[in-house]
């Protein structure tokens, strides 16, 4: 992948049209955030575009979505956002997988698939990069992109808990409340309502839990069974994954999600000895040191033994056994 300026990025926007903006596979509000950010600043400026992802987007970001209005053209540029491999793309977003033309992302474990890019690992969000490109486009911030940029930040720092935040990380956040962002809604949201649903189904899988490796490795599983039963949404998953990492004395927290055809995706959340990008790039995989994910084609406990396996192997090389 040829690595490009944010200035290169914004001439290179500002040459295209018909532009399709991927989302990865079960989205989160940084993806979300990032992808219709930017959209809205094409928009803006004059372009046809249009934010795609293979998954249905979480209720949690209908106030991005809900008055959005889509574009119907025959795509001749792709970019994707907040997007580590291709290989987490799922449905219509992977007939692009490509076709990438553009790549703007904060994954350091980020695999250059495409033809040109700019990947900050150092960034909190993918929402700060997109911000860039956005003042170098010159396009304004609406408060619906200020909205959309303030959710991607503040959802992938964990309402700014993690590690990864930085002084710009909160200057980014000011200045787009500035800009107009709710951002007292937004985390109220986001981070403080829960359907009765997601109560019910958050019940059911702490029940799941097992432990390994002396205690260290926590894992939890959303069933299909458990979603039919407590009535959630795949969107009000979103959350869980930090979960088993909380409790004392976890070193690895492992969060198992059934999906169709044999699918199964994890979501592996470590502190600061444990790279958890490592764990899941074994699997096709991907994300942050502290937050990365995959998915893993077999039976149940075929799946879950070779992700605990990994687990344990990276445990091992800080010399914890059991």
């Amino acid at each position: 992948m040829k690595e490009l300026t944010i200035e290169q990025i914004a001439e290179v926007l500002r040459s295209e049209d018909n532009i399709i903006i991927l989302m990865h596979k079960s989205p989160d509000g940084d993806a979300v955030g990032s992808a219709y950010g930017l959209c809205l600043a094409l928009r803006a400026i004059g372009k046809r575009a249009e934010p795609l992802c293979g998954d249905e987007i979480p209720r949690d970001y209908e106030f991005i979505t809900e008055k959005f209005e889509h574009q119907e053209f025959d795509p001749s540029f792709v970019v994707s956002v907040d997007l580590a491999t291709i290989q987490l793309l799922s449905g219509r977003a992977a007939e692009f997988a490509d076709m990438v033309d553009l790549c703007i992302d904060h994954h350091a474990s980020n695999t250059g698939y495409a033809k040109e890019g700019y990947v900050d690992g150092k960034k909190a969000s993918c929402a700060e990069i997109v911000m860039d490109v956005i003042k170098a486009l010159s396009s304004g911030f609406s408060k619906e992109i200020a909205d959309a940029l303030f959710t991607g930040i503040c959802t992938d720092t964990g309402c700014f808990k993690y590690s990864s935040v930085s002084p710009s990380t909160h200057r980014a956040a000011a200045e787009l409340m500035e800009y107009g962002a709710d951002s007292t809604g937004i985390c109220r949201r986001i981070f403080d309502t829960k359907s009765k649903e997601k109560l019910a189904m958050e019940k059911m899988v702490m029940e799941t839990i097992k432990y390994y490796a002396g205690g260290r490795i926590a894992l939890v599983c959303i069933t299909n069974e458990i979603m039919e039963k407590s009535g959630a949404v795949q969107g009000d998953t979103d959350g869980i994954a930090a979960m088993p990492r909380q409790i004392e004395g976890v070193k690895i927290g492992v969060t198992l999600k059934e999906k169709e055809n044999g699918e199964y995706r994890f979501s592996v959340r470590t502190g600061e000895l444990i790279d958890a990008s490592e764990i899941c790039r074994k699997f096709g995989g991907g994300g942050h040191w502290a937050a990365a994910g995959c998915s893993i084609y077999a039976d149940f406990e075929t799946a879950r033994e070779k992700m605990i396996e990994a687990c344990k192997e990276a445990l091992k090389e800080h010399g914890w056994t059991e």
